[in-house]
């Protein structure tokens, strides 16, 4: 019989995800009053986004790596006090490359010491319902834009920013820290299951990063990143540039983040009666073809239809990749091994945006985005294809 504490790793793993990515969007927020106040360029603040990920790149891997070693708590630990750090220190910053530092790099760095680890944690403490957990793990980390961002706009009507970034950094540390405290291994028994059944010697993490499954694993996240990830930013600006008003074009990105939240639950579940493999190729295939579909909408309707498809796929496949690392790969060097599948993903994630500005500098329209985009989405698809067989499974429940 599991633990009943399992789902207390869940609410934990949701919550910290969600203030660690909730904080670091919220960026876009503080991005007019920021410029209001200070003079600094509306280029020079959002370009501490673009180091985030840059930074979020090399921390997925480094954090993921200590996490195997000295284990997730102490990992969550440093990256709460970090973020908290983080913020404090950015809110008194006197010129836009002290903010750029500050913000871009450390908040960057705190963020990724969340999800690969908790991701990792999760599944060493659920046999039974592992997708489910996972993904409602990531369902809190999918809160961020509905919770801090909404905070944060409304801390801006009754302060200036910096007393809204510093008040925001101080609530960072009243829950997280407190928070870490309910981060703990899973029992002995259930963490013995460390490697998946039937292999030979559990091999060091640098191995494993040169197997073809995780070749695999790792082309399929970054290319599935870089298929939804400037669709999703520009997609406001498409809108727009299709004739919808600039409110309602909005509010397609936000149907689009509801959508995904659901989608994270739907595929869980899916994934837990049908098979993690099966549920991400399908939805891969739904991601691309939604993408190409956008080519033919331009009423609000069919805008916010498309929103719930695209929105409930990018956000449903998300999570399978953690559920499918752990059965490829087991637990002792899941952190390392999500570390660097993330780090790919990241990359994907920051060259998505850059890609679709570039494409639109260049022809004044988004079509050519969505056509590169939709194909990309469907090489994931044929990549994701030659994953190797699973390795058996013990029993029916692992």
């Amino acid at each position: 019989m599991e633990h009943p504490y399992r789902w207390m790793i869940v609410v934990a793993g949701g919550l910290m995800g969600c203030i660690a990515i909730g904080t670091m969007f919220s960026l876009a927020v503080f991005l007019e009053p920021m410029a209001t106040q200070t003079g600094w360029s509306r280029t020079g603040i959002s370009a501490a986004m673009t180091v985030n990920f840059l930074v979020m790149a090399i921390g997925n891997l480094g954090w993921g790596v200590i996490s195997d070693r000295y284990g997730v708590r102490l990992v969550v630990t440093c990256g709460s006090g970090l973020l908290g750090l983080a913020l404090v220190l950015a809110s008194r910053a006197e010129s836009l490359s002290a903010f750029q530092w500050t913000y871009g790099v450390l908040v960057g760095l705190s963020a990724s010491a969340f999800f690969a680890p908790m991701m990792a944690l999760t599944t060493a403490w659920f046999e039974r319902q592992r997708a489910l957990a996972v993904s409602l793990v990531s369902v809190g980390m999918g809160m961020a834009p509905l919770t801090v961002s909404p905070f944060a706009r409304w801390l801006l009507t009754t302060t200036d920013w910096r007393t809204a970034m510093l008040t925001i950094g101080l609530l960072a540390w009243v829950l997280l820290l407190p928070a870490t405290r309910l981060v703990r291994q899973p029992p002995a028994a259930a963490h013995t299951a460390a490697r998946p059944p039937g292999a030979g010697a559990q091999p060091s993490a640098w191995q494993v990063l040169g197997t073809p499954q995780f070749v695999v694993l790792a082309l399929t996240f970054f290319m599935c990143c870089a298929a939804h990830a400037g669709p999703i930013f520009h997609m406001v600006s498409y809108a727009i540039a299709c004739g919808i008003g600039p409110m309602a074009a909005v509010s397609i990105y936000s149907v689009e983040g509801l959508a995904g939240l659901g989608g994270r639950v739907l595929f869980g579940l899916l994934a837990d009666r049908l098979g993690v493999k099966r549920v991400l190729v399908s939805g891969l295939l739904v991601q691309a073809l939604a993408i190409a579909a956008y080519l033919a909408v331009g009423r609000l309707g069919e805008f916010y239809a498309l929103a719930l498809i695209f929105g409930a796929a990018y956000g449903g496949v998300m999570p399978l990749y953690s559920v499918l690392a752990r059965e490829y790969f087991g637990q002792a060097v899941l952190g390392t091994v999500l570390g660097a599948a993330m780090m790919l993903s990241s990359l994907g994630m920051a060259l998505g945006p850059l890609a679709g500005g570039w494409v639109f500098d260049r022809f004044a329209s988004y079509a050519w985005l969505f056509i590169g985009s939709a194909g990309v989405g469907l090489a994931a698809v044929a990549v994701a294809l030659a994953f190797p067989p699973l390795p058996p499974r013990r029993n029916a429940l692992a």
